[in-house]
């Protein structure tokens, strides 16, 4: 389903807009706030879906995630796709009117890092729904025009939103070296390890086994890549041996076994937010010369995600199970924890389309 205003730019763009404000644990609420004005390399996106990741209901209940610590009141949410409204003085209106995926960051450009092409990692990054920056849960946003990026028809505004964690699976694959003929282990069937499988299949993978002590999220594997599936609780996930190892669990358990099931030479890439610190069989990774490296976020993926939807590769549609407008984002921040969820989507404009 495609959530999209016939011709944007005829559309006026109001004063003030709607926001959903986390303001401390377990506390949201809506906000009245002006409609921001875009500086001269920015657009003004009038949001039409958010995606709700995990960080999110996290920073909802516990108020933090590791160093990041909400201080003041935050707009959460940073997997968004909407239509472009406004322009800044220093962008084509011709962008006025087009659907676009939001890629949620803005690093700076001179910054070592982002020289190097490795933006992901400017010490300088302002990413959404990360303290103190705001994120997309709300009826517009500002973002740099060169991280809106263009989206065809083909692809519904949900899918749009979600190439934000797409993307963490593009640069998972892309870090684990898959390739064609590959073997990968995938410990986690959340949202995540659900597009990783689905990526790993597309860059060629022909055994993609995923892990995970839940069955329905087993099931849900099954349906969304994965050749193989694993209780590791009944199956000794050690005797496996893969090419690489992808962990979208943050369970130390599942990392340890998963470095196991890891031949000579393969690799291992975390993904999943877990303990800060915990052991790991450091004579095995050397003797075996695996290489350990981790992901964060991610760099360049966007044009990939849009190839992959394209050519119908990979399914972010049917991996959206919940949708709430902006009154109702506390359910859809503990929508993980209802039974078949998947992934929740916020629609800013839901409730208007349904009085309409």
């Amino acid at each position: 389903m495609i959530y999209t205003t016939p011709d944007a730019s005829q559309s006026p763009i109001p004063q003030s807009m709607q926001a959903s404000v986390l303001s401390g644990p377990h506390e949201i609420r809506l906000e009245e706030r002006p409609v921001p004005t875009p500086a001269a390399d920015e657009v003004l996106v009038r949001v039409t879906a958010v995606g709700v990741c995990g960080s999110d209901a996290h920073y909802y209940r516990e108020g933090r995630i590791g160093d990041h610590v909400v201080n003041g009141p935050l707009v959460l949410g940073h997997e968004a796709a909407g239509v472009i409204v406004a322009v800044g003085s220093a962008i084509a209106d011709t962008r006025v009117g087009q659907r676009v995926s939001i890629e949620p960051q803005r690093p700076d450009p001179t910054s070592a890092q982002s020289r190097a092409g490795r933006y992901n990692l400017c010490p300088s990054m302002e990413f959404f729904a990360t303290p103190p920056i705001d994120g997309a849960l709300a009826e517009y946003v500002l973002i740099q025009s060169v991280f809106a990026h263009e989206v065809p028809d083909e692809i519904s505004d949900e899918a749009a939103a979600l190439f934000e964690p797409l993307s963490v699976g593009i640069a998972s694959a892309q870090k684990a070296g898959i390739t064609a003929g590959s073997s990968v282990l995938i410990a986690g069937a959340g949202p995540v390890g659900l597009v990783t499988a689905q990526v790993a299949r597309a860059f060629g993978a022909t055994e993609v086994i995923v892990s995970d002590i839940d069955s329905a999220r087993r099931t849900n594997a099954s349906t969304f890549g994965a050749t193989r599936v694993i209780d590791p609780a009944v199956e000794d996930v050690t005797t496996l041996e893969v090419d690489a190892f992808i962990d979208a669990s943050g369970a130390p358990r599942a990392v340890v076994d998963g470095i196991h099931a890891v031949r000579p030479a393969g690799t291992v890439v975390l993904v999943g937010m877990g303990a800060a610190d915990y052991a790991l069989p450091i004579s095995l990774i050397q003797n075996r010369e695996l290489v350990l490296t981790g992901v964060f976020r991610y760099a360049n993926t966007w044009p990939i995600a849009r190839r992959l939807v394209l050519a119908g590769l990979v399914d972010l549609d049917a991996m959206v199970t919940a949708r709430f407008d902006l009154a109702h984002v506390e359910d859809a921040l503990d929508a993980d924890r209802v039974a078949g969820s998947i992934k929740a989507v916020v629609i800013p404009g839901l409730s208007k389309e349904k009085d309409a």
